[in-house]
């Protein structure tokens, strides 16, 4: 008789044979490889007869929901509506920006199947009706999508008043012509005084007169309407088409953070007349200092673990031994790190701009951080070389960091506001936030992100500042940074930080 390891071993190879993307539908696998896979962890229900195939570690976690959402709701679009459907303004809006954050309600618009509710993992759904479905519509990643000028002139007004970030950034990454095409075509008069006041409010002239012009050439005459309800613009007045929409969001959200900040935070005392004395003492703070960041990987199924689970050399547990390395290299490579960042601090307080600083230095600390790792093999050296190469999701969270294509776009926004702040408040709080936000690097980011912050604190002659999980708990950390990655609302985070900042040095001990 086969050995049960051979026995899942054989399923997971049937199993894996048939999934897309991880995903698997239940008419296509055997009852006994169901049933076998689900008992021990591998299969995850997401409706009835849809599965994910993933390592039994990820069940229950946002992070292997979050790594398969759309592989799943493409098949499932697809197998219930061919190619016959559309999502909605809203959501094909959502596509196109390139949030990255999975929808708590997609919206679906198909030509037959009547209005439908379907829940999904981790409070989120599908709702879909029936009507029209767009002729202009084209697959982005495999989904029915609205074209970008489309979606923008089909939302509802209130769009730009409840999100006007993404209205914006949609706005200068559309092409006018587009936009005026559409208006003009169907004769949408409301819909093109809507836009061109939305332009005019941005300070685009030029998009606002293209609509205007083809409307008096065919000698009619539209009401502006400015739809935005914010006093100005998030990325200022200015006539600008953008390439990247990470770069920009990166942008709009400093802009729309950095007076929460300044209004709670304590006024800075200023660079300390003796650093040396300042370095001493955060010297004396360093083992407080050591809080282990999360590393973020989503579970997916390979042939080597097939293999492994066959053969018996698959160990859920990892060996104490292994283990044990595996902290002293973090700890080693933490303290590599951190001197690095002290040397950063003693160029800031000489003078150097300190974003220019972070700018030239913070893929140092990265290479300290983990230097250690790549001398015992645990990592190779080309893992240190740049930004990741895969996409990266959080446990526990609602955000998604952007794809590895983003990166070098996103991380240039984030120096580019660094150095271009005047307050040592925000350059702190939101140096970790939108470090962490991005999450540039496989493994890491938690602690890089909190050596920026203290960094840009010491610009402002702040004290270093320990972010501890046994005061406030990690849960609440964690919550803190998701809320403003989701909602992007930077409130509880920034408090977090003040009230860790006003924490007695001397009691912590």
């Amino acid at each position: 008789m086969a050995a049960f390891g051979e026995l899942l071993a054989a399923s997971l190879a049937r199993v894996k044979a048939v999934a897309q993307d991880n995903i698997v539908q239940g008419r296509l696998i055997g009852r006994t490889d169901r049933e076998r896979l689900l008992n021990k962890g591998w299969l995850t229900p997401i409706i009835r007869g849809w599965y994910t195939l993933g390592h039994p570690e990820g069940q229950g976690e946002t992070t292997q929901w979050y790594a398969s959402y759309w592989h799943f709701v493409r098949g499932y679009l697809a197998e219930r509506f061919g190619t016959n459907y559309c999502l909605s303004p809203e959501s094909s809006l959502d596509f196109w920006l390139d949030q990255n954050n999975v929808p708590r309600q997609l919206m679906v618009v198909s030509a037959s199947g009547g209005a439908n509710r379907v829940d999904f993992p981790h409070k989120t759904s599908l709702l879909s009706w029936v009507g029209e479905v767009p002729q202009e519509r084209e697959p982005k990643q495999g989904i029915q999508v609205m074209p970008l000028a489309n979606a923008l002139c089909r939302v509802s007004p209130t769009f730009f008043n409840h999100d006007p970030t993404s209205a914006e950034i949609a706005l200068r990454l559309v092409e006018p012509a587009a936009v005026a095409r559409y208006v003009l075509d169907g004769g949408r008069s409301t819909v093109a005084g809507r836009m061109t006041g939305a332009y005019h409010f941005l300070g685009d002239e030029v998009a606002a007169d293209i609509i205007e012009t083809g409307f008096k050439i065919k000698g009619e005459r539209i009401r502006k309407t400015n739809p935005f309800m914010i006093e100005k613009p998030l990325l200022g007045y200015k006539t600008v088409r953008l390439r990247s929409p990470y770069a920009a969001r990166i942008e709009a959200l400093w802009q729309q953070m950095r007076e929460p900040i300044i209004a709670a935070f304590p006024s800075p005392p200023g660079l300390p007349r003796d650093s040396c004395q300042y370095l001493a003492q955060v010297e004396e703070r360093y083992r407080f200092d050591a809080y282990h960041s999360l590393s973020i990987e989503g579970y997916q199924v390979n042939y080597d673990l097939i293999e492994q689970i066959r053969t018996g050399a698959w160990n859920p547990d990892e060996s104490a031994t292994d283990h044990d390395q595996r902290n002293a290299m973090a700890a080693k490579g933490y303290h590599g790190a951190f001197k690095a960042v002290c040397k950063s601090i003693l160029a800031i307080f000489e003078k150097t701009s300190s974003g220019a600083v972070i700018e030239r230095d913070l893929s140092k600390w990265y290479q300290a951080l983990f230097e250690p790792s790549v001398q015992v093999a645990l990592i190779g050296a080309s893992d240190l070389a740049g930004f990741r190469n895969h996409q990266v999701f959080i446990r526990g969270a609602a955000h998604v960091p952007p794809p590895k294509e983003a990166l070098v776009d996103a991380m240039d926004a984030f120096y580019s506001c660094l150095k271009n702040e005047t307050e040592a408040s925000v350059r702190a709080v939101l140096g970790h936030f939108i470090f962490v936000f991005i999450h540039p690097y496989m493994d890491g980011n938690g602690r890089i992100g909190r050596f920026v912050m203290n960094a840009m604190l010491a610009s402002g002659g702040y004290r270093w500042t320990v972010i501890r999980s046994d005061r406030l708990g990690r849960d609440q950390y964690m919550a803190a940074l998701d809320i403003a990655s989701s909602q992007h609302d930077i409130s509880a985070f920034v408090e977090f930080i003040v009230e860790e900042m006003a924490v007695d040095w001397e009691s912590a001990d």
